[in-house]
């Protein structure tokens, strides 16, 4: 077991630069959203600024983004909503074995994201184009879903490979 635990580990510096593009995607899209939120906003108020009719599209389409993969990196961080009010009443072990089984739980939603989301974003989004931008596919509108999916599932298998290292009683050699 410590074989397997010791070459998993060297699988960390992946783990760190994908989060670390993910984690750039997040600020450029945040950029983004609010250049062209800037943008629509003076385009109403000063008359000599166009006001794109693409803009709001855009911006919720770069929301949706921002919101699933800020969510993908939360699981890396452990940084997700949870309910911890009785984790002083029940063991440490009973506590390992309800962590493992919510990261299983999680990752199973992300393969889900990403197989239903694909379907999705290639059968409907396909089909359609935004209403201000013909030119342009709604795929991009429902992409996000399976991107996050797969970020999902990246970061929660990393995360049940500490949480089994934390069971076994193997310290991780990097904290972080």
């Amino acid at each position: 077991m410590k074989g397997i635990l010791t070459s998993l580990d060297r699988l960390k510096p992946i783990y760190d630069v994908v989060y670390q593009v993910v984690l750039f995607v997040c600020k450029i899209l945040l950029i983004g959203d609010i250049l062209i939120t800037s943008l629509a906003v003076l385009g109403r108020f000063v008359p000599f600024i166009p006001d794109p009719a693409w803009t709001e599209e855009v911006v919720l389409t770069l929301m949706a983004y921002m919101a699933v993969l800020s969510a993908a990196l939360a699981i890396r961080k452990g940084t997700h909503i949870r309910m911890t009010s009785f984790d002083k009443y029940i063991s440490k072990k009973v506590l390992d074995v309800l962590d493992l089984i919510a990261d299983i739980a999680v990752l199973a939603f992300g393969i889900v994201m990403l197989i239903v989301g694909w379907k999705y974003a290639a059968a409907i989004g396909a089909k359609g184009t935004y209403i201000s931008m013909p030119a342009v596919s709604k795929f991009w509108m429902y992409f996000p879903v399976p991107l996050a999916g797969l970020a999902m599932v990246i970061f929660e298998l990393e995360a049940i490979y500490r949480q089994i290292v934390k069971m076994t009683g193997k310290e991780e050699k990097n904290e972080r």
